[in-house]
């Protein structure tokens, strides 16, 4: 049996190096894929190792396997890094017969490892793209990520502020203009009055948080949210005096890259749970205050709804 080599970091994997494996198996009967991480690499190692297990799942042919890159010394050339390897790499291993890479270092561990290489896409040319431009700019580089890669790199983007402001209606428009998914105020669809209870917050924080996980996962580039438990905290503070511990940890499960605070100076208009008209400075300082207490940056959105969504338009691009 033939066996052949492919080794990466693979941080993240990309359609380059799906292209390198779909080669390499043309070249072998098994091919193992080594994927090498340290713990403080910027992408998890179990999660990039989780990604090529899915995108490979079918091909009994390939052989993921996982490694901890202990051994590796950056300092030298690649005559003696290779070396060491190769020593690494045989005895994991045994036996290679050829090790398909699109790297310098392809030749130098062949030779160390008395074996055959087979060169693919040097020059990047039919994948023209690398794990660190995907790293540096992923919304630039979106077509040469892999759907089971893109959830990690979809920017959340929150609009966030006092009621009455214009969130929902921006995050649907936007959603619309970036071809894209929202996540609306999911407590609209679980309460139909301010009049509810801890439960029913416990039950709005869980909805929220499955629902940005599952928007996630179909978002083009850019999810837009209208609001986050940071809101629910706020109006089940205001109106039932105490908050669910469980909705503060719910709180950590979502990061967002982006948040949008929308100012008070449009007019109020009511509906059915909007009751804090006389409070709006009140809330606006309120909302403000828990974005400075937990040091998260953010950008404020003022002036007329055509002013707002022009500026807004224009913030947005600059992420791409």
């Amino acid at each position: 049996m033939k066996r052949g080599l492919v080794i990466g970091k693979f941080m993240p994997v990309h359609n380059g190096h799906i292209a390198l494996i779909r080669f390499a198996t043309r070249h072998c009967d098994e091919l193992i894929v080594s994927m090498s991480y340290k713990e403080d690499d910027p992408i998890s190692g179990l999660l990039r190792f989780s990604w090529i297990k899915e995108i490979f799942q079918s091909d009994n042919k390939i052989r993921p396997e996982l490694v901890v890159d202990d051994f590796d010394d950056e300092s030298l050339l690649w005559k003696e890094r290779t070396k060491i390897w190769a020593d690494f790499l045989n005895k994991r291993y045994g036996k290679i017969d050829v090790i398909v890479s699109s790297e310098e270092y392809g030749p130098y561990l062949a030779q160390q490892l008395k074996t055959l290489h087979i060169a693919f896409d040097e020059e990047r040319k039919i994948v023209p793209v690398s794990a660190t431009a995907i790293r540096l700019s992923p919304l630039a580089n979106w077509n040469f990520i892999p759907k089971e890669v893109r959830p990690h790199f979809v920017m959340k983007i929150c609009f966030y502020g006092p009621e009455s402001t214009g969130k929902s209606v921006m995050a649907n428009h936007f959603a619309k203009v970036y071809q894209t998914e929202f996540v609306p105020e999911v407590a609209r669809e679980i309460i139909t009055s301010n009049d509810f209870s801890l439960d029913d917050i416990i039950e709005i924080s869980l909805a929220q948080t499955e629902r940005v996980i599952e928007k996630t996962k179909i978002a083009n580039r850019i999810l837009f949210c209208d609001t986050d438990l940071i809101t629910t905290q706020i109006y089940c503070r205001h109106y039932l005096g105490e908050v669910p511990p469980i909705v503060y940890e719910l709180e950590k499960q979502i990061t967002y890259d982006q948040y949008f605070l929308f100012d008070i100076d449009v007019p109020w208009v009511a509906d059915g749970m909007r009751d804090l008209a006389d409070q709006r400075i009140e809330q606006f300082n309120v909302f403000r205050s828990e974005l400075d207490k937990r040091k998260i940056s953010y950008t404020v959105v003022t002036g007329s709804y055509e002013e707002r969504e022009a500026f807004l338009h224009s913030e947005i691009d600059k992420l791409f």
